[in-house]
């Protein structure tokens, strides 16, 4: 039997061996928690444990959200795309009514090819059959222009002689005059056919040949803006107007026909609080969960934080939420492969090595 001095003593022990017991349970409790928490084993790095930074993020392709809008107003004729098409750089989605437009390149087309015969008329000169054309009619002008001369001389001895009177010498005197003045311009349009073309000719021509070229080329350059193009490679995402709507000018006011991005890649915009600023740096691993993946993870690293402080881009219903704090914009770049739909809000966790 137990001597009853000595059940103090062991009530003490047997204490001091539960307590032993729940300390080393809550520590095993806690280097479990932290192993949890990370995401990841903590490896050889025994002093080093895994800590994250959470905030809500917005899942967007990596070439951002692109707004597809058109340049000129007007009627949308033809929308060749629809929500979730695949297209490629370069390709049509849409046309505005553009019958206008073609006919003012169809006429330019028509002054650009006058120009260049007028150009070319300059440069070449006169034709062979008009060179001999002019030829004949100055070789004419010179004999007409001999006979008068020839008619004068005669008048002119029968009136020193008295045979004719003043006015038939004077008449022919005049003959003469019509003739000579005829041969020289006959002579002088032969010459100018026959002749090289001047600089100053061959100068005005060449400008008014680029004036009609560079016509062309801007109603042209109109003429295309009527095709709405896609300007990469990607999937339409949203389809904002149909066929027969009317459209805006974008650069004028926003009003786009599609939305497009490249899916193939995707990336998340994170909203960190400003309290975790110093925590976060380029190339951190990070996962995002959403609730339409209940039990998955999806990996990514961080590929650019901000470098200045702004308002938060995503809000929820929770009153805290009301007090208008700041964020640190940061986007993960997410693993090959990853699919998730574009606009979808996650949770992000990025994690960060915390001595």
């Amino acid at each position: 039997m137990l001597s009853l001095k000595k059940l103090p003593k062991i009530k003490v022990a047997a204490a001091a061996i539960i307590v032993v017991t729940a300390a080393g349970a809550l520590a095993l409790h806690f280097s479990a928690a932290n192993k949890s928490h990370a995401g990841a084993p903590a490896g050889d790095a025994a002093l080093v444990t895994k800590a994250v930074v959470a905030g809500p993020g917005l899942v967007e392709p990596a070439s951002e959200n692109v707004q597809i809008g058109s340049e000129l107003a007007g009627k949308l004729k033809e929308v060749l795309a629809d929500e979730g098409d695949r297209v490629k750089k370069g390709q049509v989605l849409a046309v505005l009514v553009n019958d206008d437009y073609h006919a003012q390149v169809a006429a330019s087309h028509a002054q650009v090819e006058q120009a260049e015969a007028a150009y070319r008329k300059v440069l070449n000169g006169a034709r062979p059959q008009e060179r001999r054309e002019y030829f004949a009619s100055m070789q004419q002008a010179e004999t007409v222009e001999a006979n008068a001369r020839s008619d004068f001389e005669r008048n002119r001895k029968l009136f020193e002689a008295g045979i004719v009177s003043r006015e038939t010498m004077d008449h022919a005197q005049r003959d003469l005059k019509v003739a000579e003045d005829q041969y020289e311009a006959a002579n002088q349009q032969y010459r100018l056919v026959d002749d090289r073309s001047r600089a100053e000719d061959v100068a005005s021509a060449k400008a008014q040949l680029d004036a009609a070229r560079a016509q062309l080329a801007d109603n042209d350059a109109i003429y295309a803006k009527t095709f709405l193009r896609a300007p990469f490679d990607g999937t339409i995402l949203r389809k904002h107007h149909r066929t027969g709507e009317s459209v805006t000018n974008s650069s004028v006011t926003a009003d786009p026909v599609f939305t497009m991005g490249d899916v193939a890649s995707l990336r998340v915009r994170i909203d960190v609080d400003e309290t975790d600023v110093s925590r976060v740096a380029d190339g951190q691993r990070v996962y995002v969960t959403a609730q339409a993946y209940p039990g998955k993870k999806f990996w990514g690293h961080v590929t650019r934080v901000a470098g200045q402080l702004g308002h938060k881009n995503l809000r929820t219903d929770e009153p805290k939420e009301k007090v208008d704090t700041k964020i640190l914009e940061t986007l993960v770049q997410m693993d090959p492969g990853t699919r998730l739909p574009v606009g979808l809000r996650v949770d992000a966790y990025i994690q960060t090595a915390e001595k």
